[in-house]
């Protein structure tokens, strides 16, 4: 084996037996040598006295795991306690919770993705659990990257429904109620070159499936499913599995994708006939219905949808999004659309980072179908764009900057809303105001104030040309565009010495970056705005 593969362990559930299994592992390390990491899946902690007693005695440094030990999260409602902080933390020295959900990526560059909990359709969910919304989450977290193959290791306390497809199935499991659809989905889009589960008490070892299909697509990884029994369990199923692996950004794609002897086709790719839905993929098939361009490619981010409707009414037919007649940059089922820099998406509407933006953070709120203008905005578009104005407004504001928004319905075929954040420090929205108007004035450009309250489609009609401002303050300006108006306008007026005193960043093709600095800036942008973005919020 290279000396770049790494010696990892997995356990199934420990229920509280520390003891039994860092013996173990002493035992396997005294036979076999070192490894680097023992990744624990299913329900760590037990829910007895004893239990607790004896996690103390770690949790003090009295006794310690002697190898780096990451867990996940709780399973039950009595565990919850164990974990203070669902973003991840120590637990015990030498012990690490991950988190809710996210991904591991090691100094040696391995990759390993992670969801606690089981599978809840209701909401608001238990802390114990996940829902759709957090798999679309974790999901478009890694497969934005156009370069995404994969990930080394999956780790979920459920197994995934249907694995056994195509394959050797499992013994004394009931394959009816086995398993999850919305872990499924995740291995699924995560390709995992390992698949860890636990929770039913059994070792299930799935024969290696394929992630391509035969002569249709290039050739892709194998992924394997390990299921393992609970640690120390009377029967003394195998509990703990060994294995070595080389990171996959260190691996030669022709090794990467060699086909063992006994792989088999993909258990999640189900055939024409299999009309069958279980709760949870009718709950992820809502999270992609607005998405499904998106997700098809396998997105942060992950939306709450309302099974049977809003309020338990009956669900309407969801509407189609307008298409274009011929290519769009900007329509998200475009294949022109740049994937890797959207930063969120909702029902209707989504956000993406501006290609060569003013700043890192100045986005563009867009309709998920072809719409040109606002004014072309159907009721529930413009209610889900108002909802991302007030979400970018709180997390500007909690980075010590205003916003302005502007949308030029000129020489473009579909919205874009300009959002720029200007720090407080800078200039005051007043001067913000006063700029934009003297600029307008120095070009002849009429640049009108309009009341707060009043809806742009008040005073003018679709398919006409205009340029609009809104302030931070709901203060907006207006103007009707007849012939020759600056294409870079809004972008001159922002960059100037009065307001971000940038004025060579003015032209976007000026300010445009690589690929790779697109992908870590959209990254950055997600991670940071993912508190405040109400898509992702109960």
């Amino acid at each position: 084996m290279s000396e770049k593969a790494l010696r990892v362990l997995a356990c199934g559930d420990v229920y509280g037996k520390f003891d039994v299994l860092f013996n173990r592992v002493r035992q396997i390390q005294k036979k076999s040598g070192q490894f680097d990491l023992l990744l624990c899946v299913g329900s760590f902690f037990g829910t007895g006295p004893e239990s607790e007693a004896l996690w103390q005695e770690y949790k003090s440094g009295a006794k310690q795991a002697p190898i780096q030990t990451c867990v996940l999260g709780a399973n039950n409602q009595e565990t919850v306690k164990y974990f203070p902080d669902v973003e991840g933390c120590e637990l015990a020295p030498n012990i690490t919770y991950l988190g809710r959900k996210g991904v591991f990526t090691g100094a040696s560059g391995l990759q390993i993705a992670y969801l606690s909990g089981i599978d809840s359709s209701s909401e608001p969910a238990p802390a114990y659990c996940f829902v759709a919304k957090e798999v679309m989450s974790l999901k478009m977290s890694l497969t934005a990257n156009s370069k995404f193959r994969g990930v080394d290791i999956l780790l979920t306390s459920p197994w995934p429904k249907d694995v056994w497809n195509y394959g050797n199935a499992p013994t004394d499991i009931d394959v009816k109620t086995c398993g999850s659809a919305l872990v499924a989905n995740l291995a699924a889009s995560l390709k995992p070159r390992y698949q860890f589960s636990a929770l039913q008490g059994e070792n299930y070892e799935r024969l290696p499936y394929r992630n391509h299909v035969v002569l249709q697509e290039n050739a892709q990884h194998v992924s394997r499913f390990i299921a393992l029994a609970s640690v120390g369990n009377p029967g003394k199923k195998k509990y703990i599995y060994a294995f070595s692996i080389v990171p996959i950004s260190l691996m030669d794609s022709a090794e990467l994708v060699k086909q063992p002897l006994d792989v088999t086709e993909n258990p999640f790719r189900k055939s024409g006939r299999d009309t069958k839905k279980t709760s949870g993929s009718k709950a992820l098939e809502e999270e992609e219905a607005s998405q499904q361009f998106f997700f098809d490619l396998s997105r942060q981010q992950g939306k709450k949808r309302h099974p049977g409707g809003r309020g338990g009414q009956m669900a309407k037919q969801p509407k189609k999004h307008p298409q274009p007649t011929g290519p769009c940059w900007f329509c998200l089922a475009s294949l022109e659309v740049e994937k890797h820099l959207v930063v969120s998406i909702g029902e209707h509407c989504y956000v993406a980072l501006a290609k060569g933006g003013l700043t890192s953070d100045h986005v563009l709120i867009l309709p998920i179908g072809h719409y040109q203008a606002m004014v072309d905005l159907s009721s529930e578009v413009v209610e889900e764009c108002e909802k991302y104005k007030a979400s970018l407004k709180r997390f500007y504001k909690s980075k010590g900057k205003r916003y302005v928004m502007f949308e030029r319905n000129y020489r473009s075929q579909h919205l874009q809303l300009q959002v720029v954040p200007v720090p407080l420090s800078s200039c005051t929205t007043e001067d913000i105001k006063e700029t934009f108007i003297s600029q307008a004035q120095e070009q002849n450009i009429e640049l009108l104030e309009i009341p707060e309250h009043t809806d742009i489609k008040q005073i003018v009609q679709p398919g006409t040309p205009y340029f609009y401002v809104e302030l931070d303050n709901g203060e907006k300006l207006f103007h009707r565009i007849i012939k020759n108006f600056p294409l870079q306008f809004g972008r001159e007026v922002l960059a100037s010495g009065a307001i971000l005193k940038m004025p060579t960043r003015a032209d976007w093709k000026a300010c445009t970056v690589s690929h790779d600095e697109e992908e870590s800036l959209a990254k950055s942008f997600r991670k940071d705005f993912e508190p405040f973005d109400f898509s992702l919020q109960d």
